[in-house]
């Protein structure tokens, strides 16, 4: 599926240009139309105040997180000046606790979410919020661009983190627009089941998908040999020069909520190239 309509969120443009960067050099090189959406968050909880004081503070916290979000739409909206391909943005003020259905609700007809790394220094409950609600809200494939990207919107070297599950197919077909387009690509598989259907030939099945495309997979079979499969994974993606990682996101079910965690959040916390994930 071709990526036409690509959405990115913004509550700290400081801290967040890459990203805006690399969200339009991506719109710009698919003749995508870039949605902006820049964001006021209120952390205000409600319940933390007496019932005099309580009114008084929503209305100031709401009052900063409009400001915030006016101040970051501005800032955006200059970055993207100097663009040719259609964009726009738009400033919402959320409070926290309906952070993630903002973003969901927005995010759902898009073709492709890009956004910074949720984890690491400076970063806070919201940006967790965003990636979650982004993944777990839609079906659109999410791009993580970690900090210090080069912009580099066609990679020429990607491996796809394969396990057989329904999240890493649904990533692999998002990215296809990145896979037809690259030179390398490589099938990682750590430690197949030995009873599973590809048993005799791990990874065979999504090499011939990818075949029908123009997409020449090459299969790599890793062994555990560090403690997480995270690790593994990123010492793969060192060895073969990736400029890419695609995989299946996961989740655990907390009450009606999805977090992140275990190789996903992992992967997250120390990527160094883009990831693009689905769930």
């Amino acid at each position: 599926m071709p990526i036409k309509s690509i959405i990115t969120f913004i509550h700290d443009h400081e801290r967040d240009e890459h990203v805006i960067a690399t969200a339009a050099a991506l719109a710009d090189a698919h003749g995508a139309h870039l949605t902006a959406i820049c964001l006021g968050v209120d952390h205000t909880n409600p319940g933390a105040y007496y019932a005099g004081a309580n009114a008084i503070a929503l209305q100031e916290s709401l009052g900063r997180a409009q400001e915030d979000a006016a101040n970051t739409e501005k800032l955006v909206q200059a970055q993207l000046g100097v663009w040719t391909m259609p964009w726009d943005t738009l400033s919402i003020t959320a409070q926290i606790g309906a952070l993630s259905i903002a973003v969901g609700e927005r995010a759902q007809m898009s073709d492709l979410v890009v956004l910074p790394k949720p984890y690491g220094e400076g970063r806070g409950a919201e940006d967790v919020v965003i990636t979650e609600a982004a993944l777990f809200r839609t079906r659109v494939p999410l791009l993580i661009v970690p900090e210090g990207h080069d912009k580099n919107v066609a990679p020429s070297s990607v491996v796809i983190a394969w396990n057989e599950g329904v999240e890493a197919l649904a990533a692999v077909r998002g990215a296809m627009p990145f896979l037809e387009a690259a030179d390398n690509v490589d099938i990682a598989i750590i430690d197949p089941p030995q009873h599973g259907p590809d048993r005799s030939d791990p990874g065979g099945t999504l090499a011939a998908m990818l075949s029908r495309y123009g997409v020449r997979g090459n299969v790599t079979v890793l062994s555990k040999t560090m403690p997480r499969i995270s690790d593994v994974l990123a010492r793969h993606c060192d060895d073969k020069s990736a400029q890419m990682l695609v995989m299946g996101a996961y989740g655990h079910s907390r009450l009606l909520e999805a977090v992140l965690g275990g190789t996903t959040r992992n992967l997250l916390e120390q990527a160094t190239v883009p990831v693009l994930m689905a769930h």
